[in-house]
């Protein structure tokens, strides 16, 4: 087969793959580009996209209320903070401290969360971070105090909206680190997967969010 010949073989090949990803109204053509979607955000879209933050979870989905602030991204800093001083005092955390941490505002149940690699020598107290802690899933919680034990840096964090530590929380090694939260992609978007998910957790984890 001639150089040309290929050439117009792929040429066709190329066209039929672009109809019926693209134009073809069909059954054929619909399942045909959600099994192209699937294929690619899972093999090629997410490995790419872990290898440049350094995290295998890039994007995460808030799936409970542990950091949420009442009004959500409307939330009134001074007034949240006012009900929340107690908690924070006991680790020599201020409000001007704290007006200066990420997330300052919390978020909410079913934001989608850009996750980037938790460098242990670069983390800091008001930092997000996601880690495994033997639950379901990773836990996305604040920061709250680090020290240093034979040589390694042990983080304690805390949920905003969580009257006080979980005991899985208050001794968290460098090699539970999955990821730092570096900034939320969409509000509520999440929404569309955790639907599915509601129905099976404890009555009191369903739904929308409130403030403890």
């Amino acid at each position: 087969m001639g150089q040309n010949a290929v050439k117009k073989s792929a040429f066709k090949l190329w066209k039929k793959f672009w109809f019926l990803l693209w134009k073809d109204d069909s059954f054929k053509g619909w399942i045909f580009s959600i099994a192209f979607l699937f294929i690619f955000i899972k093999f090629i879209f997410f490995p790419l996209l872990s290898l440049a933050t350094g995290t295998a979870l890039p994007l995460a989905i808030v799936e409970s209320c542990s950091m949420y602030h009442q009004g959500n991204l409307l939330s009134n800093y001074d007034e949240w903070w006012e009900r929340h001083e107690a908690k924070y005092s006991k680790f020599n955390i201020e409000k001007e401290e704290f007006e200066e941490f990420i997330f300052k505002n919390g978020f909410n149940k079913g934001d989608i969360l850009f996750i980037t690699k938790a460098d242990p020598d670069r983390l800091k107290i008001g930092d997000v971070v996601i880690f495994s802690a033997g639950q379901r899933n990773p836990v996305i919680h604040r920061i709250i105090s680090i020290r240093n034990e034979k040589g390694e840096k042990i983080f304690s964090t805390m949920g905003d909206n969580n009257r006080g530590q979980l005991t899985f929380e208050k001794s968290i090694k460098e090699e539970q680190l999955v990821g730092k939260a570096a900034f939320r992609i969409a509000p509520y978007i999440g929404w569309g997967k955790l639907v599915f998910f509601e129905i099976g957790k404890p009555p009191s984890e369903r739904g929308f969010c409130k403030e403890n």
